[in-house]
């Protein structure tokens, strides 16, 4: 009989059309400003032009707030956003009318909700209260073994260090490529190609050409660094603030350098020695 039901339960798992996983994605975030076609439509093609490869099928989140202004309808900026490569799939914020407009266009809500990173940091700057360690009474000492062959090592106030979060890549990153490190660095030995991707929770070290787009702390680390030997990169971002292959050519082009973002929400780059 329980043969009969594992046969079934196997049967039932192999025939099913689909399985339910938790993942983390991280997409790249569109403030809108201001809905005005003509505007966002200019502003859009200038970005597309600085760089192309990263305006490729990706996945977007459309962020508003109250003060958003224009009469644009979304319909209309999913469409325009699309013809330059960026695909909507989630709205955040905005009116009541406009989130209709988005439930209609088929798009998700996202609830606005406060920056992972800000509230770490509330968490951090406030004070723990310290409990009182408890009075343990001594505990008599163990009879000795009765010879050496018969001792057990007392093992319970060994200490296990926990696993390396960190990830190492040994060989290189290939366009259309995606290579995340949850809760560490991500580390490459080998280049990273155009129109691949590294993302890392930590910092993120690339021993090699960076051409592809490298995002560090994505879960909103501020102090997460970046590390290159050749910095050719497409887009570089450290806790969503990033800059642009338009914006890092110049006196860092092709250098080792480091990346650390500053107290005013922009991107510091210095040289790697």
């Amino acid at each position: 009989m329980a043969t009969d039901q594992q046969t079934e339960s196997s049967s039932a798992q192999q025939s099913a059309s689909f399985r339910l996983k938790a993942g983390l994605f991280p997409l790249t975030l569109v403030e809108v400003l201001r809905l005005d076609r003509v505007i966002f439509e200019q502003d859009l093609k200038e970005k597309v032009a600085q760089a192309p490869a990263f305006f490729q099928q990706t996945a977007v989140i459309l962020s508003f707030d109250e003060q958003c202004t224009g009469d644009m309808p979304l319909a209309e900026l999913i469409e325009v956003s699309r013809h330059y490569g960026l695909i909507p799939v989630v709205m955040r914020g905005g009116k009541k009318s406009l989130q209709q407009e988005a439930l209609a266009c088929g798009l998700a809500l996202m609830p606005e909700g406060k920056n992972k990173a800000t509230k770490l940091e509330e968490i951090n700057t406030s004070p723990e209260p310290v409990a009182a360690e408890p009075k343990v009474s001594p505990e008599p000492e163990p009879e000795p073994a009765e010879s050496d062959a018969d001792a057990v090592p007392m093992l319970t106030d060994a200490i296990i260090p926990p696993s390396n979060p960190n990830r190492v890549i040994t060989r290189p990153i290939r366009s259309g490529q995606q290579v995340y490190s949850k809760g560490g660095d991500l580390i490459v030995l080998a280049a990273v190609s155009a129109g691949a991707e590294i993302l890392a929770d930590g910092n993120i070290h690339v021993y090699g050409p960076l051409r592809g787009r490298a995002l560090a702390g994505v879960q909103g680390d501020e102090n997460a660094r970046i590390f290159c030997h050749s910095l050719e990169a497409e887009l570089i971002s450290i806790a969503g603030d990033f800059q642009i292959s338009e914006d890092l050519r110049g006196k860092w082009w092709k250098k080792a350098v480091q990346i650390s973002r500053t107290g005013d929400q922009s991107l510091k780059i210095q040289e790697l020695s």
